[in-house]
């Protein structure tokens, strides 16, 4: 049995090896578990050993119907002369075993056979019966009859059980065929055979020599002391074993299938819905989103797309991998229908950010060629998380402080990088009158981060999460209700001192001025002229920390009215020594001093006109 276990817990093991599926290694691994626990089971050992005189062994017999009892401690305290009986005490049947040899006792254990009254007639032996004797010490525990052999049980008022092994001569038996001393406790106290056995009985035998060492004789009231209990049979435990954990398995893999189908569900390439795109002529006439957004918006003049063709670009755009993460969540580069598209995945505690932006994104006449540009916004609910995505144009550039921080520019790309972000700035800040009017936005973050580099180098500015709008009507400021605030580094003095008048529109365009003042001197350090440059860096990294404290820029910017050094090369070429002069009228403490953007745009226009003719 042993080899046959060893040899298909190989081929089982062989077997695993070669799936590859959760459900198949499931069920070879519940098959090797279950071989395991039938070779177990199988391993019952068998330890019989000789006793002598005041020792105390533990050992492992067979009662009676073939199951084994565990021995507790077995006493011998045997004493010379038959008056005095030898007892084995147990708490729990203990059986004594001795003046045997180990290597005989197994074969004599399994094949014995129960005596009953009828089978307790008197004949003639052809030899005396040799019989196993606990008190017959001077001939090694073995006694002689012509009669029986037979086992006693008592049970004492301390609660132990007291076992006696003897001979019982023919001329002892009363009456003759009718032995109702050799009661074995089995047949209650019924028929005239038997006595009451309520305290101890007795059970005798002649089948074969030392048969007495396989009588269990039962006392009815204290049978549950002593009897073996029932155990479960080796191959129901196995059953029992390989059922529960088959239905572990099946559990396992119903699961698995159902959430690879919820994820299926609401992959990043989900379908889209036929009324929202199938039949929309718009989305399937092989169109791009420029031509899209060109038919539906009728030019910057519109709110953005109509929400269900949103929804559809949303809903069939397959993310790539991430370009960019920050405390919102994470950007994204996907692809629509072969386009590249950026796609801004905000954090379910952003949600105030996500729909403030793209409710800016969405104003009226907003769409200009240097403010990114907006496509789609959608929130998607698969049932245990909520993703906030914003849909934007991609450039491959990334961010202006990404940009800056690799390449170096030339003056023509810094004029250009410049007065495009300029002209974005005065767009924002400009409110256009009419009912299809824009009203007057101010970023509120600006900085090199949230400005984009297109294609051919000009910027975009972006991330209008934290924007403000003008309300012409009550001369009002709509604030977004959200936790975040700008970026420390770039804030400007007023914001700093907690001066500003958070009710006056045009104090936040001042301070978005003060910002685009300091990534000016952040592009003119980049500008190479002659193979002469300065590494990137940011504003005040020489005076501040990486992530400086609010304290720390008041400290700086309003107390001691620190501002970023202007390089003495500058000086020595007009059109950095005309920036400089920018930077400086856009970061003075007083904001009423400080350019307007639209006036920025056009000092740098005639900048790069005159740079034109001097080339």
């Amino acid at each position: 049995m042993k080899v046959f276990i060893l040899n298909l817990f190989n081929y089982n093991y062989h077997i695993y090896n070669s799936m590859h599926t959760l459900f198949q290694r499931m069920s070879v691994i519940t098959i090797l578990w279950c071989l395991l626990i039938v070779d177990v089971c199988h391993a019952s050992p068998i330890n019989i050993k000789t006793s002598s005189e005041n020792q105390s062994t533990s050992s492992l017999i067979y009662n009676n119907f073939n199951k084994p009892l565990e021995y507790g401690s077995q006493s011998f305290n045997a004493s010379n002369g038959g008056g005095n009986s030898r007892r084995f005490v147990s708490g729990n049947a203990a059986r004594p075993t001795f003046g045997i040899r180990n290597d005989s006792m197994p074969q004599m254990l399994v094949s014995a056979t129960l005596s009953t009254p009828k089978q307790l007639r008197n004949k003639p032996r052809d030899r005396p019966l040799k019989c196993h004797c606990d008190i017959c010490k001077d001939s090694n525990n073995i006694c002689e009859t012509d009669g029986y052999c037979f086992t006693s049980v008592q049970k004492e008022a301390s609660g132990n059980t007291i076992f006696s092994y003897r001979c019982l001569h023919l001329s002892q038996t009363f009456p003759p065929g009718r032995f109702v001393w050799c009661n074995d406790g089995r047949h209650g106290g019924s028929g005239s055979t038997t006595r009451p056995v309520d305290s101890y009985a007795h059970e005798c035998c002649k089948n074969f020599d030392f048969c007495n060492l396989k009588l269990s004789p039962i006392i009815r009231s204290v049978e549950k002391d002593y009897l073996p209990e029932e155990t479960i049979n080796t191959w129901v435990l196995v059953a029992i074993i390989f059922g529960a954990t088959l239905l572990a398995c099946l559990l396992v893999f119903v699961s698995w299938c159902f959430y690879q189908k919820r994820k299926q569900g609401t992959s990043r390439a989900r379908p889209f819905a036929p009324e929202d795109s199938v039949y929309d002529p718009i989305l399937n006439g092989g169109n791009t989103l420029q031509d899209i957004i060109e038919l539906t918006t009728s030019g910057s003049g519109s709110a953005g797309l109509p929400l269900l063709v949103q929804r559809s670009i949303a809903r069939q755009i397959q993310l790539c991998h991430v370009i960019g993460k920050g405390r919102f969540g994470e950007v994204w580069r996907g692809r629509w229908r072969g386009e590249n598209v950026a796609v801004k995945i905000f954090s379910s505690r952003e949600e105030c950010s996500w729909f403030r932006e793209a409710e800016i994104y969405q104003t009226v006449m907003l769409r200009h060629e240097n403010i990114l540009g907006f496509i789609a916004a959608d929130n998607k609910d698969n049932g245990t998380w909520t993703q906030l995505w914003l849909v934007t144009d991609y450039h491959e550039n990334g961010s202006l402080f990404d940009y800056l921080t690799s390449h170096t520019v030339d003056t023509k790309t810094m004029l250009s990088m410049a007065l495009s972000i300029a002209t974005g700035l005065a767009h924002l800040h400009m409110d256009i009158v009419g009912t299809r009017g824009k009203p007057a936005i101010a970023h509120r973050d600006l900085k090199s981060k949230n400005i984009l580099v297109k294609s051919n180098l000009t910027c975009a500015i972006a991330d209008l999460g934290l924007a403000v709008r003008h309300v012409e009507k009550n001369d009002s400021v709509d604030i977004p209700s959200t936790h975040r605030v700008g970026t420390k580094r770039y804030m400007a003095p007023e914001v700093l001192d907690e001066s500003m008048n958070a009710q006056h529109f045009d104090s936040y365009k001042r301070a978005d001025v003060y910002a685009f003042g300091l990534i000016l001197w952040e592009i003119a350090r980049r500008c190479n002229i002659g193979m002469i440059y300065d590494e990137y860096q940011m504003p005040y990294y020489d005076v501040v920390q990486p992530d400086p404290s609010i304290e720390e820029m008041k400290k700086i910017v309003c107390i001691d009215k620190m501002r970023p050094n202007i390089p003495n090369r500058w000086h020595a070429s007009d059109v950095l020594h005309s920036m400089a002069k920018v930077m400086k009228e856009c970061w003075y403490a007083n904001p009423v001093a400080r350019l307007t953007a639209l006036r920025i745009k056009k000092t740098l226009s005639n900048i790069r006109v005159e740079e034109k003719v001097k080339n």
